[in-house]
Order: structure tokens, then sequence, then C-alpha cells
């Protein structure tokens, strides 16, 4: 089946009367021979149910999952996807579906995918994302002390103000050059008055 095969027939099987599921809607990503997927995008509700007709061999019979992750689309939530296969046909997709940045949460698909257990524990991990009936949602990577989600993309890098850059970063900033330029914050980090010490010293101000 071709992407565009792949997407119409998923979109045809989760197709339902009821306005409140959510729309299913199927694109194609990518280009060129071998590259284009169908990217097929379901309310979180349907997630785990639309893997499981993404895995039934009567449907589209993606029996390998390949990975999942998730997007951080800032003031859009979070876009959770999953990359599913099928060995016998030749063809897969890309599931996807949105979740709020409030409590983001979706069913697992461990138990129609074993291979998806580290994959959502990274995410979790990751992006706060929490995956329901999962057996383990436990940390993968970080250490048990560590705070936060890294690739939030309001995640505060502090690591970027506590330890310089080596070397001059713009011109003038050598011992004998000329005046400097006023210095710029790293991406990532917000300013001194929003996160940190000088926060909370405002903060307490009268």
């Amino acid at each position: 089946m071709t992407p565009e095969e792949v997407g119409e027939r998923l979109v045809a099987l989760l197709a339902t009367d009821d306005p409140e599921t959510g729309p299913v809607t199927a694109e194609i990503s990518g280009g060129g021979p071998g590259h284009a997927r169908a990217v097929v995008d379901v309310p979180a509700a349907r997630w785990w149910f639309a893997a499981e007709v993404v895995r039934d061999p009567g449907a589209l019979g993606c029996d390998f999952f390949d990975w999942l992750s998730a997007v951080d689309e800032v003031d859009g939530g979070f876009s959770v996807l999953a990359h599913l296969w099928s060995t016998r046909r030749r063809h897969g997709l890309l599931l996807r579906t949105r979740v709020p940045r409030e409590h983001p949460e979706v069913e697992s698909l461990v138990d129609l995918y074993p291979g998806a257990e580290w994959h959502e524990r990274e995410t979790y991990e990751m992006f706060g994302i929490s995956f329901a009936r999962h057996p383990g949602l436990r940390p993968l990577l970080l250490p048990p002390e560590f705070e936060g989600h890294p690739l939030r993309k309001d995640f505060v890098l502090a690591a970027r103000v506590a330890k310089p850059w080596p070397g001059a970063k713009e011109p003038g900033e050598s011992e004998g050059g000329t005046a400097k330029r006023a210095p710029m914050r790293p991406p990532g980090v917000p300013a001194p008055n929003e996160w940190g010490p000088q926060k909370s010293e405002k903060e307490e101000q009268p």
C-alpha cells in the first residue's frame, strides 16, 4: 500500500458518527521514493484503540513498533507520535495525537507493543507525559534527584549560566580587542528576574 492508501485506510477504519470523539485526519510526511509516510492524527481518547487497529492483521498489520516520542508545541500542548511498521506488507505510518500542557496523559501501548515500554518511560521523563496502565512508569535515564523535564521548551537551562562558554563568543571579546558588545543570554535561559535568586528577591520586595 502507498502512504496515501495507508492513511485513507486508517481514517476509514476509525470513522465514527459520534461527534464527541473528535476527527481523524491523514497527511503525508517526507518525500521521495521510500521516504514518504502517512501521518494520521487521532484524538487522545482513541490513541490506544487506533494503535490496536493499526496492529490488527485484518486492517494494516503493523506488527513492528519502531519508536515513540513527543514534541513540545508550547501553547498547543504536546504531540505524541509513534512510528509503526508492517514487516510483511512493507508499509508503515506515524500515529499522532495531541495532549494538553496541564496533566498530559495518553494510554500506554505496552500491551500492544511491548517495545514501547522504554520509549514511554523516556517520554514521561523528558516531557512529563503520563502513560496510563504502563507497568512501571519511572525515570529511565536521569538520576533520581533530577527535577523537571529537560525536553520541555520552558525548561531552564541553568547550566548555560553556571558554566561560561570557553573562549571569545563575540567580536571584541579577546584581550586586545575593542569595546565589547553587550552580553547576550544563551538560548533557553530566561531573564535573571524571571528565575533563580533575583526572582526570589523581586517577589520579596514590598
